[in-house]
């Protein structure tokens, strides 16, 4: 009986080192499927500041490549609550009482939740926005309305998914994930370097709630986070060979 359960543990940890590391693979690749879709289709992620008079026709006459590009681009976001949860019991050694367990996972969940936020008013209020907006029948005043509200929401529902969900959130799960790396060095210790280095880039993005326009740097410090994905994804795999 004792060795059927060390074997069901022992199959339960392979698993969770595989889904991991594929999960985070996944995540590492599949936002350049969005950012080709909506970079091509409204020169995303540079116009999210578009003034509404730009955005909104551009929203209208691509409106079908622009929900496929969201939708890719929410499945990405739902994706990385795997990849927080799974990740974070790896780093903490299977611990599942330790209060940093914990606080990574609700950090993982919160990230989760409001990018998924941001995300949702591309989907529904944006193009119902875009499609009143360029009706022949709208009226002059009626335009500048729906300017002021493409603008209050997008600043909005941007601030939640962007800067919550990414910039405070996601950093805050990396931070402990990396120091967790540290700490049990169960993966190779620039990992969790490498991952201290990421959420402090995520962090500064904060700098935006004060008005501080940081222009391009989000690309830089996206982009950091995904290689930081990329190499955790290999070397959880690599581990996994060897558990």
């Amino acid at each position: 009986m004792v060795h059927r359960q060390e074997n069901f543990s022992f199959q339960s940890k392979k698993s969770l080192y595989r889904t991991a590391g594929w999960a985070l693979i996944l995540e590492s690749l599949l936002l350049f499927v969005p950012m080709a879709i909506l970079g091509s289709a409204i020169n995303w992620p540079q116009s999210l500041g578009d003034p509404a008079e730009v955005m909104l026709p551009l929203l209208a006459q691509k409106a079908a490549t622009v929900r496929l590009g969201y939708f890719v681009y929410l499945i990405y976001s739902i994706l990385f609550w795997l990849v927080a949860l799974s990740t974070a019991r790896i780093v903490s050694n299977e611990e599942p009482q330790s209060i940093g367990l914990r606080l990574a996972t609700g950090f993982g969940l919160a990230s989760t939740i409001a990018r998924c936020l941001g995300i949702i008013r591309w989907l529904v209020p944006m193009p119902a926005l875009a499609t009143l907006y360029v009706n022949p029948a709208t009226s002059p005043q009626t335009r500048e309305a729906i300017a002021v509200v493409y603008r209050v929401l997008n600043d909005y529902a941007g601030s939640i998914g962007e800067v919550l969900g990414v910039s405070l959130f996601a950093a805050l799960w990396l931070a402990i994930v990396s120091f967790s790396i540290l700490r049990t060095r169960l993966l190779p210790r620039w990992l969790g370097f490498l991952g201290l280095v990421s959420a402090t880039l995520l962090v500064i993005q904060l700098a935006e709630l004060f008005g501080v326009d940081l222009g391009a740097f989000i690309t830089v410090s996206v982009s950091v986070l995904q290689l930081w994905f990329l190499a955790a994804g290999i070397a959880i795999l690599r581990q996994f060979h060897r558990v």
